[in-house]
């Protein structure tokens, strides 16, 4: 392989509420995340003293952070993704003062990084808002919430202007679609509509955000964040060519707001097709102007379309209902492995938008098994990276400014979709199952020295 750009930063990514843990520490307020337990898709409930869940504790980030930390840098990182918890800050989300003890905490950790040279993306809102938002005000139904967020993400820039200058603002801002509680706080019920609304404040509160982070930060970047959904017609008939467009347009609709500053004809198309009123004021339009620096995208997958109702019928309870392709093999969470689509999808974006790309999110979730000898023999996991990256240099090779690459899950964490520890994507080993047994212990897999090779060889040692 030839070297990745000098420039390239590589690292990898986590969330909050994912690895974290201390949920009720140092004034932390009740996100949505914690009512959650089982997962982004699993319904709310309240919580009671006592109550468990994988995720209170998650792999203790929050205390072994330095630990973790020394990790990344013995890897050679030079970009760690992690996302701010909300609830941290402003543990309601409705108060006029912020939480100093959050703020301090984050103080630590931005600290910890600079002294290893790791520098820092942080998302705003990654799949988590304060409950008493949902609970007092009907979450992103409600446009005071735009307010409040604006509030949030004004207060963390001014606090960290100097410490971080690569911001997100929504993590995987498409996901409302399918996961409604998760991404605007609405009930997994709640009509098209209702959700449609929701996302536009959240797009506003985003555009605000972006303001903001220029006014105060005016050398900081600040990007987006997108479910690389890539989806592939799953025959030639024109049919199924118009329907995949249709289903990629669903997802690049909000890439399309967030780099162009407005709504795309045929999303407003589609909401008087579908009888959708979405209020815009024009506020809201002057709002929405404010695009973003950068695109960043997760990608584990890539599916099919087609009119076929019959196979659209079996493929539905699929992940996001995607039809399976017949010439792809799938992980064991049935999540198809395509790093060719990688290469596609990167092109694809470069093509519509003409920006800086970064990939935030790209792993593989196995059930590494713990040998005698305290490692992991995960070639899979190296195979599966391995090929994913080969495919970053020849998008780079074709012309496409790629800033970075953040593998999701450097470190075993608490999955989203179902809050398991047994599925794990991870360079490094953490001693905690699904029932929250273990020491907690951390040690290095296999693919630890070989993301340690890639790193330290600019990506010349990946076989093509």
């Amino acid at each position: 392989m030839k070297a990745f750009p000098k420039t390239f930063l590589w690292g990898g990514a986590v969330a909050a509420n994912q690895v974290e843990g201390a949920w009720q520490e140092d004034g932390k307020g009740i996100s949505t995340s914690d009512v959650q337990p089982n997962g982004v898709l699993s319904p709310t409930v309240d919580r009671q003293p006592g109550d468990f869940g994988i995720k209170d504790v998650a792999i203790d980030f929050y205390h072994r952070y330095p630990e973790d930390i020394a990790l990344f840098a013995e890897m050679g990182f030079s970009c760690l993704r992690v996302s701010i918890a909300w609830t941290r800050i402003f543990p309601n989300g409705d108060e006029t003062q912020p939480n100093e003890a959050g703020l301090a905490y984050y103080d630590r950790l931005f600290d910890e990084l600079a002294k290893h040279n790791i520098t820092p993306m942080v998302t705003l809102s990654h799949y988590e808002m304060p409950w008493g938002l949902v609970k007092n005000y009907g979450g992103w139904g409600n446009r005071e919430t735009i307010t409040f967020f604006e509030r949030y993400a004004r207060t963390v820039f001014t606090r960290f202007k100097n410490k971080v200058k690569l911001w997100l603002t929504f993590n995987e801002i498409n996901m409302a679609l399918h996961a409604p509680m998760t991404g605007v706080g609405l009930p997994e019920n709640s009509s098209k509509a209702e959700i449609y609304q929701a996302i536009h404040r959240q797009l506003v509160a985003s555009a605000l955000a972006v303001k903001a982070c220029h006014e105060i930060i005016p050398d900081a970047k600040m990007g987006n964040m997108l479910l690389g959904g890539l989806m592939y017609p799953l025959s030639c008939k024109p049919e199924d060519v118009l329907e995949t467009m249709q289903e990629n347009r669903s997802w690049l609709f909000f890439g399309d707001v967030q780099c162009r500053g407005e709504y795309p004809g045929y999303m407003l198309r589609y909401f008087r097709d579908n009888n959708i009123n979405v209020e815009i004021s024009d506020s809201d339009r002057q709002a929405l102007k404010n695009t973003i620096d950068f695109i960043s995208f997760s990608y584990y997958m890539s599916g099919c379309v087609t009119a076929d109702e019959e196979l659209n019928a079996k493929a539905r309870g699929n992940i996001l209902n995607m039809v399976p392709n017949p010439h792809l093999a799938s992980s064991e969470w049935g999540w198809q492995i395509d790093p060719v689509g990688l290469r596609i999808l990167l092109n694809k974006l470069w093509d519509r938008y003409q920006k800086p790309l970064f990939i935030v999110e790209n792993g593989l979730g196995a059930k590494d098994k713990l040998e005698a000898d305290g490692t992991v023999h995960d070639d899979y996991r190296i195979s599966y990276l391995n090929d994913h990256l080969v495919q970053v240099g020849e998008a780079i090779e074709d012309g496409v400014d790629v800033l970075g690459y953040t593998c999701w899950g450097p470190i075993d964490l608490v999955s989203a979709s179902k809050a398991e520890l047994s599925k794990r994507y991870g360079f490094i080993y953490v001693d905690r199952d699904d029932q929250g047994n273990g020491t907690l212990a951390r040690s290095r897999k296999k693919s630890f020295n070989w993301y340690k090779e890639v790193i330290a060889t600019n990506g010349a040692s990946l076989k093509a």
